[in-house]
């Protein structure tokens, strides 16, 4: 309880930070070869996303995919518009790292519950929305038990899991697996699919 309230926050300042200045070269890198590789459509991905308490944020990523679109201007399918250069800031879960200038600000932690799409919010049940009762993080209980290869269902239990144990040590084995799931580039999407298939809250 101790480090829920008063040392989460300070913690997750701390290290937002040291990792802003040491990314600093891979994120300039990455800015300038995504200029290139996403065709005009710009560098960065902005979002609306529900945080703490449901409260609206606007999310930050690595844009990793170009805004190609058909004959009729209807954008082109994800697998067609994500890039090489986007699947490899994917795969390596480069594209997160804008996502501590959130943690910064307060919109997200360093580990929480990913912060899914807005018009998802009126399709949780009571026990789904719990989700909510902690600020979202870069990465999560749920993202190290099967990233985007697990059900709406098993995402949700796993998030409302550590909504009730969130602790030191939870947070401490987070990091420690994130570390082996980016390493391995475990479960970047569903199969046949290029990114997680869309939420209908009948998952």
């Amino acid at each position: 309880m101790i480090y829920r309230k008063y040392l989460k926050r300070p913690a997750d300042i701390a290290v937002s930070f040291l990792l802003l200045l040491i990314t600093s070269p891979i994120l300039l890198a990455t800015m300038l070869l995504l200029k290139f590789a996403n065709k005009g459509s710009g560098i960065f991905f902005f979002q609306q996303r529900p945080g703490l308490n449901g409260k609206i944020f606007k999310i930050v990523k690595f844009k990793t995919m170009t805004d190609e679109r058909d004959a009729e201007g209807n954008l082109l399918p994800d697998e067609q518009r994500l890039t090489k250069m986007g699947r490899f800031v994917r795969s390596t879960s480069i594209d997160e790292l804008p996502q501590l200038l959130n943690v910064l600000k307060g919109d997200m932690s360093m580990i929480g519950p990913r912060p899914l799409l807005v018009q998802y919010l009126p399709l949780y049940s009571p026990r789904q929305a719990r989700r909510h009762e902690v600020r979202p993080g870069i990465t999560g209980w749920a993202q190290v038990h099967g990233r985007n290869s697990l059900s709406w269902k098993e995402k949700f239990e796993y998030d409302v899991w550590y909504v009730d144990h969130l602790t030191l040590a939870t947070d401490i084995s987070v990091i420690y697996n994130t570390i082996l799931t980016v390493i391995s580039r475990k479960d970047i999407a569903h199969e046949g699919e290029a990114t997680m298939t869309p939420f209908t809250g009948n998952d």
